[in-house]
C-alpha cells in the first residue's frame, strides 16, 4: 500500500490526475481538506477519534493512516462532514447583498499593465525609472494611486464574484466541496478533483481561429469598412476601443451597409464559438499550453468561459450576474454523468520544455447573446 509520502509527492508535483484515479489518493486529498485545527477537532469529536499527534502535519499523517484502514468507510464520513461544513459556510454569506455590492463596480480597469504583479510593475515603472524624488512624488496623484486603486478594486471584484460562482457549484448534489483550502482543488465532481478557473474567451485563441478559418483580422476588417461607410473613429485608441467604437456607430447608423458588416462579423464570431463548443478539449488544451510561466500548473481544471457576444470586452460583468450563470452551470452538472472520464483527459506541454503533462479538463461556456440583427 502506498504511504502518505507517496501521495504528498504527487500532490506537490501537481499530478492530480494520478491522485484522483486512486481511492487512496482521493482519500489523501479529502483528508487534507479538513486539516485545519477547528475542522480536525470537529471531525474527531463527531466520530469519536482520539489523536496522539500534537502538530498539524502529524495529525494529517495519523488521520490518513487511520483512514486507509477502511477507505470506503472514511471516504463516506469525510463526504458527509464536508457537505455539512459547506452548508455552514454557505449560510455565512448573504448572496443577495454581496451581488448588489459587486454591481457597484462600474469599470474593470487594472490601472496598468502589470499582469497580476503589481509590485514588479511599480518597481520597474517608477522606482527604477525616476532618480528625482520630486518627479516621483508627482506620479502619486497622476498614476500610482490609480494603478493601486485599479488593482485593489479588480482583485476585490474577482475574489468575491469567484466565491459566489464557486458556491453555485458547491451547492449541487454531484459536487463534493472542499471545506478547508487545498492547493489547486476547489471541489470534486464524481470524485474528480477540479480547480475552477473563471475566465473569458481568449483573444489570442480567437485570433488564431480567425486565421485558420480564412477570416480577416477583425480590426483591419472594421477599419476598412468604417472608411467605406465614412464613419469617423479615434485612430489612436487601443484596438479593443476602436472595434467597440466602430461597431457601436454602425449599430446607430443602422443602414443596409452597416447591418451587413455587423452580420458578417456576428456570423464569423458565432462560427468560432460554435466550433469551440463542439470541441471543448481543443480550447482546454490551448488554455493549458498557453499558461504564463509564473502561474504554470498541471492540476485538473474546469474552465468557466464567460462571453458577452455583443461586446466581448464587457464579459467581466457576467461574473456578478449569478442568476444568469446558475442555469448553465446547473445544467452542466446535471449532465456530468454522461461524460466519459477518458474524454476529459488533456495532454499538454510547457513552452520551451520537453516534459509532457496530463490532466483532466473541461470547458463550460456561458454566453450572453447579441441583441442586434
Amino acid at each position: 500500500m502506498k504511504d502518505f509520502k507517496y501521495w504528498k509527492a504527487l500532490h506537490d508535483s501537481g499530478k492530480f490526475d494520478l491522485l484522483g484515479d486512486d481511492a487512496n489518493g482521493l482519500l489523501w486529498l479529502k483528508t487534507k481538506s479538513i486539516i485545519r485545527s477547528k475542522l480536525i477537532k470537529e471531525f474527531c469529536e463527531q466520530y469519536n477519534i482520539v489523536l496522539v499527534a500534537k502538530k498539524q502535519e502529524g495529525k494529517f499523517i495519523e488521520l490518513f493512516n487511520l483512514f486507509q484502514g477502511d477507505t470506503e468507510k472514511y471516504n463516506t464520513l469525510l463526504d458527509l462532514f464536508s457537505r455539512k461544513e459547506n452548508s455552514k459556510q454557505l449560510d455565512l454569506i448573504n448572496t443577495k447583498q454581496l451581488t448588489s455590492e459587486l454591481f457597484k463596480l462600474k469599470s474593470f480597469d487594472w490601472g496598468g499593465d502589470y499582469q497580476n504583479a503589481l509590485d514588479k510593475f511599480l518597481v520597474n515603472q517608477y522606482v527604477k525609472k525616476h532618480q528625482s524624488f520630486d518627479a516621483l512624488q508627482t506620479k502619486f496623484n497622476t498614476e500610482i494611486n490609480e494603478a493601486v486603486k485599479g488593482y485593489v478594486l479588480n482583485s476585490w471584484y474577482n475574489h468575491w464574484s469567484s466565491i459566489l460562482i464557486e458556491h453555485i457549484f458547491k451547492s449541487h448534489p454531484v459536487v463534493l466541496p472542499t471545506v478547508g483550502q487545498i492547493q489547486n482543488v476547489d471541489f470534486f465532481i464524481h470524485d474528480i478533483p477540479f480547480d475552477l478557473k473563471v475566465t473569458y474567451f481568449p483573444a489570442e485563441y480567437i485570433k488564431r481561429k480567425r486565421k485558420e478559418n480564412g477570416y480577416p483580422v477583425e480590426l483591419t476588417f472594421l477599419r476598412k469598412k468604417a472608411k467605406e461607410a465614412k464613419i469617423e473613429f479615434d485612430k489612436k485608441a487601443k484596438a479593443n476601443d476602436i472595434i467597440y467604437e466602430i461597431t457601436e456607430k454602425m449599430e446607430y447608423r443602422n443602414d443596409d451597409f452597416c447591418n451587413s458588416v455587423l452580420a458578417t462579423l456576428k456570423q464569423e464570431r458565432t462560427q468560432i464559438l460554435q466550433d469551440a463548443k463542439a470541441n471543448p478539449k481543443e480550447l482546454a488544451t490551448w488554455l493549458y499550453n498557453n499558461q504564463g510561466d509564473m502561474r504554470f500548473s498541471s492540476e485538473n481544471r474546469l474552465f468557466l468561459i464567460l462571453i458577452d457576444s455583443k461586446n466581448i470586452h464587457e464579459s467581466w460583468k457576467l461574473k456578478r450576474d449569478i442568476e444568469f450563470l446558475a442555469p448553465t452551470i446547473k445544467s452542466y452538472l446535471d449532465n456530468f454523468d454522461a461524460k466519459r472520464k477518458d474524454d476529459l483527459k488533456v495532454n499538454f506541454s510547457r513552452k520551451g520544455k520537453s516534459e509532457k503533462y496530463t490532466a483532466y479538463g473541461d470547458v463550460i461556456f456561458v454566453v450572453k447573446e447579441q441583441t442586434h440583427k
